[in-house]
């Protein structure tokens, strides 16, 4: 696969444009964090994937050519164990609708969102004593 012809990172939108000719994929940095190539998301075999949640606001911190053949991307929860290959890249954007459903699908049926975790502080007063 021949690297894109140009790679834009929108910050405040959190998404990254990769144009590959003619095509442009907007890719946000959410989508691309739980689609991680890393071990730590992929596993490392079949039936090994870790579904990833929470990550609704990541964002991308820094983007880092690696070698002729892609990127390594550092998203703000820490992540940046994952090479994105421009055949990686390719991939993601053309299938991004179906695999956002499937991912969405995956998340309800395990009960998880794709909102971060809260906490929930009382911060009202207990009774005496508890």
């Amino acid at each position: 696969m021949l690297p894109p012809t140009k790679i834009q990172l929108h910050k405040k939108t959190r998404t990254l444009d990769v144009h590959f000719g003619e095509q442009m994929f907007a890719l946000p940095a959410e989508f691309l964090r739980v689609h991680s190539p890393s071990a730590e998301v992929k596993g490392h075999g079949p039936g090994q994937e870790v579904l990833q949640y929470g990550k609704k606001y990541v964002a991308i911190d820094k983007l880092e050519a690696v070698g002729n053949y892609g990127l390594r991307i550092y998203f703000s929860d820490h992540h940046d164990s994952g090479i994105f290959t421009w055949a990686y890249l390719h991939e993601l954007g053309v299938n991004q609708s179906a695999m956002m459903a499937a991912y969405e699908t995956a998340l309800h049926n395990a009960k998880l969102s794709r909102e971060p975790e809260t906490q929930v502080v009382n911060l009202m007063p207990g009774p005496p004593g508890a």
